[in-house]
């Protein structure tokens, strides 16, 4: 089982915060819990770049990397998630 499979057969998320408990350090699960509430920020469209910076702490530059990631980079990785909490939790 390389690393995609094993995030993909982790079942809800109790398994995932305890495997990235483990696989990570807290900073960087920090980091990817402020990617991913950047991503949010962003995928709403009410606030600018520095607002988000501002209210998450994160860089600008972290921002900036993110909005590129959300908008330019061809994974979609942050489009496919957020279409996805956006099904699960209406």
């Amino acid at each position: 089982m390389n690393l995609y499979e094993a995030f993909a057969s982790l079942e809800g998320p109790r398994e995932a915060e305890r495997f990235l408990k483990d696989l990570c350090t807290p900073k960087e699960i920090k980091d990817f819990q402020d990617r991913w509430q950047i991503a949010k920020l962003l995928d709403k469209g009410k606030l600018s770049y520095r607002e988000i910076s501002e209210k998450t702490g994160a860089s600008l530059t972290t921002v900036t990397r993110v909005a590129r990631f959300l908008k330019d980079e061809p994974n979609k990785g942050y489009v496919l998630m957020l279409k996805k909490a956006k099904t699960k939790f209406k």
